[in-house]
């Protein structure tokens, strides 16, 4: 089976150069697989019209790369989980996940048995994969569990001693809404600070990976410092946004 690139930095300490895709299009996906990130996530709970069709073409496209392709599947439902690691995807990030039950649940979605229930029947991601998939899929598909929610982090030691989760992917903008402070990543109140911190002080003692949604490369940057490691420097829209304001406020200036 190809390797889990992922895995392998994280087994070395290393943090993971990730990227974020909010879009559809194959063509923009290729682009940025084109462009050297560790791993793509993309995103079809917040992303715009990505449906399963759209993701098995933007998994087509990653891998013509050495990006590693992941999902932040819509929910915590195995029927989406268990479509997009048949796909190709080597891994998923599971939304509001706010229990130890609930994510028992998100990681036997992507363990075949005896360590979940996923079903057997890998489709195209034995093209990708390697026709050894079943034998090793187990150790080499990542399953992030999203903390989200203030009762998540009140749990999360219980929520961290899970069979078959890697870790866990803080979302900063709903833990702060559960807190009662507005939405909003890199949020500086002393509260979802410590929040953050205990996720990434459990993870650190269970020997799992902490992840965090961020605003782009510095926050990324300072996050890895901290010790998180996987953490997305950038997303296609906002690389798209950013470049053509960019282009805009050059000419308007030469303009002047």
């Amino acid at each position: 089976m190809r390797p889990n690139r992922l895995k392998a930095l994280w087994r070395e300490g290393k943090p993971a150069a990730v990227g974020w895709l909010m879009t559809a299009d194959p063509y923009v996906v290729e682009a940025m697989a084109s462009a050297g990130f560790d791993g793509l996530v993309l995103d079809m709970q917040h992303g715009m019209g990505i449906g399963v069709d759209r993701a098995v073409a933007c998994l087509q496209a990653i891998s013509s790369t050495e990006t590693v392709p992941l999902v932040r599947v819509p929910w915590n439902d195995p029927v989406h989980i268990q479509y997009v690691l048949d796909a190709g995807a080597y891994g998923v990030i599971v939304p509001l996940v706010n229990s130890r039950d609930e994510a028992v649940k998100a990681a036997g979605a992507c363990r075949y048995a005896p360590a979940g229930y996923r079903s057997v029947g890998p489709n195209r991601v034995r093209f990708y994969a390697g026709s050894d998939y079943f034998q090793h899929a187990n150790d080499e598909v990542i399953c992030l569990v999203m903390i989200e929610h203030v009762e998540a982090v009140g749990r999360v030691e219980e929520i961290a001693s899970t069979p078959g989760i890697d870790g866990f992917y803080i979302g900063p903008s709903d833990l702060a809404v559960t807190m009662g402070l507005p939405p909003g990543m890199d949020n500086k109140d002393p509260r979802h600070v410590e929040a953050c911190q205990r996720v990434l002080d459990v993870s650190a003692a269970r020997g799992l990976v902490a992840g965090i949604h961020c605003g782009g490369a510095a926050e990324a940057a300072r996050r890895f410092a901290q010790g998180f490691r996987f953490c997305p420097i950038a997303s296609d829209i906002g690389l798209v946004i950013s470049g053509a304001a960019s282009a805009i406020m050059t000419l308007r200036q030469a303009q002047t």
